[in-house]
C-alpha cells in the first residue's frame, strides 16, 4: 500500500511532508484550483514521486513541466481521452488516469485505458476535476472488474482509518491512499502531524 499527498505548494511545508517519506507528492497544475503551482517545485527525496496534476491540459506544456519540475508521474484529471494517454507514454513517467465515480458508474469506460496508462485514480464525482473533499460509496468498488491497479481519493480523512481497512481485506489491486484537503490548515498547507498519525494508522 502506498500514500499519496496531493495538492502541496509552500516549500517549507513540502520540506517538512518530504520527512514523512509519502510515496506520492502531488503538485497541481491546474489554474482555477486553490492550489495551482506558481513557483518551481523543490527537489524531493529519490523515494518519493514528484506528480504533477492535469486537466485537460496541452501535450506540449505537459511535457513543459515535466521538465521544469522534474515530474515523475502525471495525473490527468480531465476528459484525455486514450490517444493522448498513449502519445504521453513517450514521455517515461508514470501515467495516472482519473475517474470520477458515482452510484451507476460504469467501469467498461475503462476498458480503452487498460493498456494506456499505469493506474486508474478513483475520486468523487463532484463539482470540481477534483478536491470535492467529500468520498463517494466505496461499496461501488466491489464491482471493479479490473487486475489494473487503482489509487483510492476523494475526501479521505483520519476518519476512515477503519472503513479503508475495511477496503483492503477485499483484496481489490488498491495500490494507493490518496490524501489532500482533510490534512490541511488551508489550501495547500498540510497538517504534518495529522498525516503522520493518519500514516500509522493505515500502515500498522
Amino acid at each position: 500500500m502506498k500514500l499519496k499527498v496531493c495538492g502541496m505548494r509552500s516549500h517549507e511545508n513540502i520540506l517538512a511532508l518530504s520527512d514523512l517519506k509519502p510515496d506520492y507528492m502531488g503538485f497541481i497544475f491546474w489554474r482555477p484550483s486553490k492550489r495551482f503551482v506558481t513557483t518551481t517545485t523543490p527537489t524531493l527525496p529519490s523515494s518519493i514521486k514528484k506528480t504533477g496534476v492535469f486537466v485537460n491540459e496541452a501535450f506540449d506544456e505537459i511535457k513543459s513541466l515535466i521538465e521544469t519540475h522534474q515530474l515523475q508521474a502525471i495525473q490527468l484529471h480531465g476528459n484525455e481521452n486514450p490517444a493522448f494517454c498513449d502519445r504521453l507514454k513517450d514521455l517515461n513517467v508514470e501515467i495516472i488516469k482519473v475517474f470520477s465515480i458515482k452510484k451507476g458508474f460504469d467501469f467498461s469506460a475503462l476498458v480503452p485505458y487498460e493498456n494506456v496508462c499505469d493506474y486508474f485514480l478513483f475520486d468523487t464525482k463532484g463539482k470540481l476535476p477534483g478536491g470535492n473533499g467529500y468520498a463517494f460509496d466505496w461499496e461501488l468498488l466491489k464491482s471493479y472488474p479490473s487486475s489494473k491497479p487503482f489509487f483510492l481519493s476523494g475526501g479521505i480523512g483520519i476518519d476512515h482509518l477503519a472503513d479503508l481497512k475495511e477496503i483492503i481485506k477485499l483484496n481489490l489491486p488498491l495500490y494507493a491512499i490518496d490524501v489532500n484537503s482533510k490534512f490541511e490548515s488551508e489550501a495547500g498547507m498540510k497538517k504534518i502531524e495529522l498525516l503522520k498519525d493518519f500514516k500509522i494508522g493505515l500502515f500498522k
